[in-house]
Order: C-alpha cells, then structure tokens, then sequence
C-alpha cells in the first residue's frame, strides 16, 4: 500500500479513532475522510509522513484534542487544499508568527470555535491562495489589512462571525474576488467605494450588519454581479438608475431593513431580470412601483411596509401569476379583489385597504393572508365556490375584516388545511360538525364573532389540533368533556362566552397545555386540583406557527408575537368559582401568568407559591381570600404584576424588594392589611397597644390646653363687647334701643299665641259634645 496516491472515505459512516496507521502511506497525495461526524483524533502526529499530500479533508471528524493541528499540517510544503470544517478546533494560535502554507490554494475551516481575532499570520501565507472560508467561527476584532494582500483570491467568507470595524477601502485591490460574504456581523460604516473596482465580483453579501451611510454608486459598475445583499443595515439615503447602470445580470437584491429610499422614474426600464427581489421596510411609495411590471422572472417578491399608497394597477394580478411568494402586506395599497383569481403559492395582502368579496384561489394556492383589509360577504360563497378543484390550500387568514354569515358544510373542499382564521369578523350561526373534514388542522381561530350554541364533539376528531380560540362569543352550554381527548393541544382560548358548570377534569388530560383561559363565563365549582397533571410544560414544538395571541390581564392586554412554547398562562378571571386555591398549583414550577380574580374564592394562597420561579404575573383580586400573605412571594424575582386588592388578607405585607415594588393599588381593600407600600404602617389594634405612658400624658396636656384657651377666648371677646358700649355713646343707644324691639316682640307674640291656644281648646270641647249623640248605636 506504500504507493497509494489516493484514499476516499468521505461519508462512509466510519466512527472512532482515526487510525494512526494511515501515516505509513508515505506516497499518499490525496486523503478524504470528510462527512464521517463520529470519528475523532486523539493526535495527529501521525501524519509527518504524508509529506507528499496535496489535498487533505477531515471535515466533521472531532480534532479537538490536537491543539497542535496547525504546527502539524503547515508542514506539508505540498499541500494545495485544506477541508477541516465542523471539526471543534477552538484556536488558530494568533501568537504564531508565521506558518508554512507556501503552496495552500483553499482554506476551508467554517463552523468551529476560535473565539479570537484574525492572526496576523494570515497576511504570510501562500499568495496563490483561492478560497478562504472562515464562516461561523466566533471570530472577532477588525478585518485585518493583511488579509486583503491576496491578489489571485476569488471567494472572502467571513459571515456569521463578531467581526466590528470598517470594511477595509483596500478591500477594492483584491482584483480576481468573485465572492465577498461578511453577513452576520458588527461591521459599521460606510460600504467602501472602492468595491467598485472588482469587475469579477459576483456576489455582494453585507446583509445584516451595522453599516451607515450612502450605497456608493460605484457599485453600478459591477456588471458581473448577480447578488447584492445590503438588508439590515443602518444605510440611508437615495437609490435610483445610477446605482443600476451595468448590473444586467442581478438576480438577487435585498435593501429590506434599511432606511433606503428606492426612488427612481415611473418610466425606468431596468437593466436587469431579478428573481429575487426583498425589499421590505424601506421606502418606495407613495407610488406602487410600475417598473415591477418589466420583471418576468421573479420567483419572490417582498414589499411589505414600503410606505405604498396607491391604488393597486389594473396589471397587478396578471402579473403576479407567476411570482412564487409574494408579500405586499403593511401598505394602504387600495382596490377591489372581488372576481380575480389568485395563482401564488404564498400570498400575504395583510393590512391594506383591499375591499371586496373574498378572491377566488387557484390549486396553487397554499398561504393567502388577507386579514386586516375591508373584505365583506358571505364567507360561504368563498367556501363552497370551489367545489370541483383539488385545493391545495394550507394557510386562511381572513381576520379582523366584514365576512358575514353562517360557517358553511363545505369544509371537505379544504382537506389540507392546517392553520384557519377567521377571528374578528361578523361570522354568526353555530360552529358546523362539519368541519370534523379539516382532519389536518392545528390551529383554529373564530374568536370575536357572533358564534351560538355548542363546541360539537365532531371537533374531537381534528385530533392535530395544537390552538383552539373561540373566545369572545355567545357559545353556551358545558365545557365539553371530550376536550381532555385533545392531547396535543397547547393553547385552549374560551374566554368571554356563556359557558356555565364545572371545570372538567378531563382538561387535566391535556399534559402539553400552553395556555388555558376560560375568563369571563360562568363557570362554578372549585378549581380542580389536577392541574398539577400539567407539570412538565415543558418547551413546545419548535414547528408549531408563531402567531399574535393576545393575553388578558386585569389591567392591560400583553401581546406576544413570539415562539408561544415560552408563554405558559392560566386564567380564570371573572367566573363565579368557589372553594380554595388548591395548593397543588405551586406544582406548576413553569407557569408564568395567573389570573384567578374577580370569582368567589377564599382560604388562604398556597404557602409554597414562591416556588413558581417564572410567575411573571399574579391577578388575585376581588374574592374573599385571607390570611397572611406568605413570606415566600417575595422571592417571585420575575414577578412584574400584582394584584391581591379587595379581599380579607390581613398582617404586614412581607419585607422583599419585589413585593414593595408595587404601588398602594396592588393591596387595596384589605382593611386588616398594613406596611409598605400602604400608606399605614401597622394595624389600629397594634397602634393602641403600642402607645406609652409619655404618650397619655401628652394628650391629657394638649386637652387641658384646649379648655385653657377657650376660657381666655371668651373672657377677651366679653370684654371687648362690653368695652364699646361703655365707651362708645352712638352704639349704646343703639344696642338699648334694639334689646327694647325684641323685648316688645316676644311679649306680643306670646300673647297672641296663647289667646289663639285657648279658643282652640274651648272649640274642640264643644265639638265633641254635639258629635256625641252619633258615636252610639240605634236600638
């Protein structure tokens, strides 16, 4: 075997030790073990003797234990292409001032862990080299000058590392670079204009880091560039045909995230054919762009919040036939959608001002969100008008619009439906056992309608189902008891309907509940002591949709536009249960929001909730809970709201940082209640009790010093009274002449009332005498 020149094992499954004896093929020139993930190096030493070898691959093998993997392999003079990715190196040995690679045409190391700077050693290596790939390999600091000294390079990979500083201006030097990739990073400032002289250059990626400034014009030179990638940067200012003028052949073009304003005539004609255009959260309108009306190759079209404000063009639809995905959503585009026909696989019309029937779909269609528009109608006509067709059809939301009527029979047409919202319409009529057909679904929202009568038990049989929200509606009846049979669901929203009995314990059967609101029904009884079963919550499906699911609290709605695995809520506010908190709910270590207020509750809160570490918020309000309450909720850090107002809590509030943190309103109503943040310190009990012997006699001086004053108060106004008259003839008279009027007064008046007294008296005798002849009965 000593004149083997070849040995190919890449993707082979081997596992284990790289076996040292492979250091005896001397002659070898070519060796690929790469896409073997479970072999691993306990050295490399071995390898001194491949002396000859021109291409070596280890990718994915585990070489961390050599930490003198570079001092080894920089000693082949011959070697022309090195492949150690995914290999859980951590250092390039920055210290090392130079290493031997005189020959090295490609450096391929992604995915491993250096976690420092770019050596300066790199600036000595080969000057034939080709291809430097250094992705997601935690590198950080500045791009080094030295770096850039390769004339013959063609692909510079430096994404998805924590690289700061500018782009070098020398960068424009490299004059063969075909591929420039510096996504995912820290750089500021400008993009160099100096790009502007790589004629090669193919792909432009900068997406995703902190550069400011102007889009050079330079880069409309580029007449080989098929990709420019400039999204999620802090780049201002103005694009218009300059910055175009040779770029025939972009395909790829990204300015979404930026403060970029796309301004150019209504009548450009680009040089260009894109099939991939991201231009989101920039500006173009108020204008909708006509020279999106020369692209016939776009396969994805993103143009959501662009500041549009126009009507739609009579061209649009035809136009858009053809595009893949397209996303037109967050504008105040106008125009009536009744009648056209929608061919995109994934439409996104959200948040415009389209009016009109709902469109009609094609069998292409998968996704079509048209929610937040002023679409009206009867939403049976939508749903039974494609009846003879296939549909493919996997996405409906048509919330927050005017749909009207009752939900129709024809859910057959829909076999692949999987998520379908409807919420925030004027839907009416009861929910159809029909749509027991939708045996795909996993997300039902029809909350905010008009919906009457019972969940049927039909539903059951959606057995995928992972949301069900049918809140704020006029459903009846009992909370049906199959729902415990829906054991993938992770968020059951029933809030704000007619729902009256038990809470049933079946519900305890849904172990991988995210969510359960029941708020604002009837429901009676106890709150049932299963729902420890609820206990592991841990994470959720990573697969399952982030959605908009709007929380209640007491005070304010939380909106969470986030992975729904992290929101763990249960609230039964405002219902009229009764009983305990059962103390099993401190089982629920995960729980994040609990909102138990405004039912008929009483006892005392469990002692151990302090063991809930994630309690974000706790909404125990309006019920006849007492007792103390316990020390160990102090130890809530996370705890941001809460509310135990109006109830018979009695005691000090417990010393903790979180619990004062609160304001007065968190514990009102709670008369035997006391200390911060309440205005009173102790209760009044406790204020008698702890007055003292000085303080007694402090209140017998202040009383005596009251009567004191009030004497020498009256003895001062007698004597200034009386010293006027005396003194002041004008005035006595006066006074004299007066105490004489109202001496005559009374004594007339009481004259004339007691003659007017007597004659009453004597007429009333008389009267009686004369009517006493009437009183007796005749014989």
């Amino acid at each position: 075997m000593g004149s083997l020149r070849h040995l190919g094992l890449n993707s082979a499954n081997f596992s284990g030790v790289i076996p040292h004896q492979l250091g005896n093929l001397s002659g070898l020139l070519y060796l690929n073990l790469g896409g073997n993930s479970d072999l691993y190096a306990d050295n490399l030493r071995w390898m001194s003797n491949l002396s000859s070898i021109q291409y070596l691959d280890l990718s994915f093998a585990n070489l961390h234990k050599e930490v003198d993997w570079l001092q080894i392999i920089s000693k082949f003079p011959s070697l022309l292409k090195l492949y150690l990715a995914d290999c859980q190196l951590d250092s390039l040995n920055p210290s090392l001032g130079f290493v031997n690679f005189t020959s090295l045409q490609v450096l391929y190391l992604p995915n491993n862990h250096f976690n420092h700077e770019i050596p300066n050693w790199f600036s000595n290596i080969s000057t034939s080299l080709l291809v430097l790939d250094l992705r997601n390999c935690s590198l950080k600091g500045e791009i080094p000058h030295g770096i850039l000294n390769f004339q013959k390079l063609k692909s510079l990979l430096l994404n998805s590392n924590l690289l700061t500083g500018k782009i070098p201006e020398s960068l424009g030097r490299v004059k063969h670079l075909i591929n420039l990739d510096l996504r995912f990073n820290s750089l500021s400032g400008p993009i160099p204009s100096s790009i502007g002289n790589l004629s090669y250059l193919g792909d432009l990626f900068l997406y995703d880091n902190q550069l400011n400034g102007n889009i050079p014009k330079s880069l409309g030179l580029l007449s080989n560039l098929k990709a420019l990638l400039v999204g999620y940067n802090l780049l201002t200012g103005t694009v218009d045909e300059g910055h175009f003028t040779k770029l025939s052949k972009l395909k790829y073009l990204d300015m979404s995230f930026t403060s970029l304003f796309f301004n150019v005539n209504s009548n450009w004609v680009p040089p260009f054919q894109l099939e991939y255009a991201w231009m989101s959260s920039c500006k173009i309108g108020p204008n909708f762009p006509t020279w999106l009306q020369t692209q016939r190759s776009l396969k994805i079209l993103e143009m959501f919040q662009t500041g549009i404000s126009d009507k739609a063009p009579s061209w649009l639809w035809n136009w858009t036939s053809s595009i893949e995905i397209i996303d037109l959503s967050s504008n105040r585009i106008e125009g009536h959608v009744s009648g056209i026909v929608l061919n995109s696989t994934i439409l996104n019309l959200r948040s415009n001002h389209f009016k009109g029937r709902m469109p009609q779909l094609s069998t292409k269609v998968k996704v079509l969100n048209i929610a937040n528009n002023s679409i009206y109608g009867s939403i049976s006509n939508f749903l039974c008008q494609q009846r003879n067709v296939k549909n493919k059809l996997e996405i409906l939301d048509a919330s927050n619009n005017l749909l009207s009527g009752e939900l129709s029979h024809c859910w057959k047409y829909w076999p692949s439906l999987i998520r379908l919202n409807f919420g925030s319409n004027n839907i009416s009529g009861r929910i159809p056992y029909s749509m027991s057909s939708l045996v795909a679904l996993q997300s039902l929202h029809l909350q905010n309608n008009s919906i009457i009568g019972e969940i049927p038990s039909s539903l059951k049989i959606c057995s995928n189902l992972r949301l069900i929200d049918i809140s704020d509606n006029h459903l009846s009846d009992i909370i049906p008891l199959w729902i415990g049979d829906m054991t993938n669901l992770l968020i059951l929203r029933l809030r704000s309907n007619r729902f009256k009995g038990h809470i049933p314990l079946q519900i305890c059967q849904i172990s991988s509940l995210r969510v359960l609101d029941l708020a604002n029904n009837s429901l009676s009884g106890t709150i049932p002591k299963c729902l420890k079963n609820i206990v592991p919550w841990q994470y959720g499906n990573p697969i399952f949709e982030t959605s908009l699911l709007i929380l209640y609290d007491i005070w304010n709605e939380l909106e969470y536009e986030k992975n729904l695995a992290f929101v763990k809520i249960i609230d039964l506010s405002s219902n009229n249960l009764s009983g305990s908190i059962p103390v099993e709910i401190s089982i629920l270590s995960e729980l994040r929001f609990l909102n138990l207020s405004r039912n008929h509750l009483m006892g005392n809160i469990p002692e151990k909730i302090g063991s809930m570490k994630e309690l974000e918020s706790i909404d125990l309000s309006q019920n006849h809970l007492s007792g103390k309450i316990p020390p160990s909720l102090s130890n809530l850090t996370f705890l941001s709201h809460l509310d135990l107002s109006y109830n018979n809590f009695i005691g000090k509030i417990p010393l903790g940082t979180q619990l004062q943190s609160f304001d007065a309103l968190s514990y009102i109503g709670n008369p035997q209640l006391y200390g911060d943040p309440l205005p009173k310190s102790c209760t009044i009990e406790e204020e008698y009790l702890n007055k003292s012997p000085i303080g007694k006699k402090e209140d017998e001086y202040k009383s005596s010093s009251f009567y004191i004053g009030m004497g020498v108060g009256f003895t001062t106004s007698f004597c200034a009274i009386c010293g006027t008259l005396f003194f002041n003839r004008t005035y006595r008279h006066a006074y004299f002449r007066f105490a004489d009027y109202i001496k005559d007064w009374i004594y007339v008046t009481t004259v004339l009332k007691m003659n007017w007294l007597l004659k009453k008296i004597d007429y009333n005798g008389k009267s009686k005498e004369n009517s006493s002849s009437y009183d007796l009965p005749l014989l």
